[in-house]
């Protein structure tokens, strides 16, 4: 029989606050049994039931409540479903599963995250990828999609005040709680994202910022969203883990090159080079690999048409034998090019109309719409 609602909301804010987030084992048992069986269980457990026992869980909410914030777990109508996906996708080194809820703080609803992009990367970004980043998420932004990431330095926070310059919504997904605050220096960013947007944190509320929580949010940032394009990734890069993530889930990865010397941008072209990822140079570009059939499509770039390119073969090569200073005749520019001298005469007079050459008592000259 499956537990009230209300119940399985509570046991899920009392394993929230004893288990690490992303415990792949707790969160399968939750999938299996239900949170409230599960909780059940540990507070029958000698060691773990004292732990169990001593978390209020109203308090809990009521406390999260007053600090702006919001639990949304599997259930609700506001629940994104394409955290469900990881019910489905093996665990890495005991983390993954669906988290047993998410604390939000913010106006966007997780289920306006259908369609969403994340835009990730490397903290120590160069000005080449904060310049990109900004522009692709701005791009991505203004076709109504929002844009994801995690409130970090670099490549991060780039994404969010793109998006913020495009006067749209964004949101961070952190590895600490959604009322903390970190990076300080991004204090006005998160403030700013609580108001315009929305904090997302699988941690608890005043939960530390620890290195493995780093990678276990990091799922959730693929799974949130429909794709991850990564803007700067060195070898080792955290950002690297996301995109393994997005490949895990099924959802479309996107790499932004990088000067072929910079060790920044070495991981981005890994994931190029060996299929990972699609490169992508632009928002368009973007848009063009997350919409459906007939959506963004791109027309291939190419240079600008030029009035060379309008010439028949025998014009272009008797328009390559004419000089450029001195004259020449007709007969000298058919012997250069193999001609009869009636043909190549023939197409200098077409060159002559299309300005592209000119004839005086020297001979023939090239003009200067042939030099375009």
């Amino acid at each position: 029989m499956k537990a009230p609602v209300d119940a399985d909301r509570m046991a899920r804010v009392v394993l929230g606050r004893i288990a690490e987030p992303g415990k792949a084992s707790l969160l399968d048992a939750v999938s299996e049994l239900g949170a409230v069986e599960v909780r059940d269980r540990l507070a029958a457990d000698p060691v773990l039931g004292p732990r169990v026992d001593g978390v209020d869980p109203e308090r809990e909410l009521d406390r999260a409540a007053r600090s702006g914030l919001r639990f949304v777990v599997p259930g609700d109508d506001e629940w994104p479903s394409g955290l469900d996906d990881l019910a489905r996708t093996p665990a890495v080194q005991e983390r993954g599963g669906v988290p047993l809820g998410l604390w939000v703080r913010g106006p966007v609803r997780l289920d306006a995250l259908d369609g969403a992009v994340a835009v990730v990367g490397s903290r120590s970004a160069t000005t080449y990828g904060d310049d990109v980043a900004r522009g692709l998420a701005a791009d991505i932004a203004r076709a109504g999609r929002i844009v994801v990431s995690g409130a970090a330095y670099g490549i991060d926070q780039a994404a969010h005040r793109g998006a913020i310059a495009a006067d749209a919504p964004t949101v961070a997904v952190l590895a600490c709680g959604a009322d903390k605050v970190y990076p300080e220096r991004h204090a006005d960013l998160l403030a700013h994202l609580a108001v315009e947007g929305a904090v997302i944190s699988e941690t608890v509320p005043g939960g530390a910022a620890m290195r493995v929580r780093f990678l276990t949010r990091n799922r959730l940032i693929a799974a949130l969203t429909g794709g991850t394009v990564v803007v700067e990734a060195a070898l080792r890069s955290g950002a690297l883990n996301t995109a393994n993530w997005a490949t895990r889930l099924n959802r479309q990865l996107m790499g932004v090159p990088g000067p072929v010397t910079s060790a920044t941008s070495a991981g981005v072209h890994q994931l190029v080079r060996t299929g990972a990822a699609t490169l992508v140079t632009s928002g368009a570009e973007v848009l063009e690999v997350l919409g459906a059939a007939g959506e963004h499509l791109l027309v291939p770039p190419r240079g600008r048409e030029r009035p060379r390119d309008t010439l028949t073969d025998r014009q272009r090569l008797v328009l390559d034998a004419v000089p450029v200073a001195r004259g020449a005749t007709s007969a000298s520019v058919a012997r250069i090019v193999g001609l009869g001298t009636d043909a190549a005469h023939a197409a200098l007079l077409e060159l002559e109309v299309r300005g592209m050459v000119q004839c005086d008592e020297g001979g023939w000259r090239l003009a200067a719409l042939a030099h375009d």
